[in-house]
């Protein structure tokens, strides 16, 4: 799995919204973490392009990953959940989808599903209305 060095991380803390009281008007313990992931040197290529996939709308036009932390009440908290996050992010991104291969059906496995159909056929045909002769 990649890691990625603190310092190409950004952080800036604002004052989170929300109950709290006194302690939300005046501490300012919310983070928005900025990541460079189209410059980062520590991504390779393949790694890059799933990451800013999976990002979705935390990306930006500049192919920066920005990630919002307030469910916490301290900065520091805040700060490793953001970081968290990000890791995960990138953990997710940096396995590989696996290739189908494409496969055909046997003879046997055709078999049996035209004989399921034909049985499905025949208690089916005899639900409906006995006949007058």
């Amino acid at each position: 799995m990649t890691t990625i060095p603190e310092s190409e991380l950004e952080f800036r803390f604002f004052r989170a919204g929300g109950p709290g009281g006194q302690n939300v008007n005046k501490v300012a313990t919310a983070v928005q973490m900025r990541f460079d992931a189209l410059n980062s040197p520590s991504l390779t290529e393949p790694v890059r392009e799933r990451l800013m996939r999976l990002a979705g709308q935390r990306l930006t036009l500049d192919g920066v990953i920005v990630i919002t932390a307030v469910r916490f009440r301290t900065q520091e908290r805040n700060r490793a959940d953001a970081i968290e996050r990000l890791q995960e992010l990138v953990g997710k991104a940096s396995v590989a989808p696996v290739k189908r291969i494409a496969t055909r059906p046997t003879r046997a496995s055709k078999e049996r599903r035209l004989q399921a159909k034909s049985g499905r056929s025949t208690i089916k045909a005899g639900r409906g209305r006995p006949d007058l002769d």
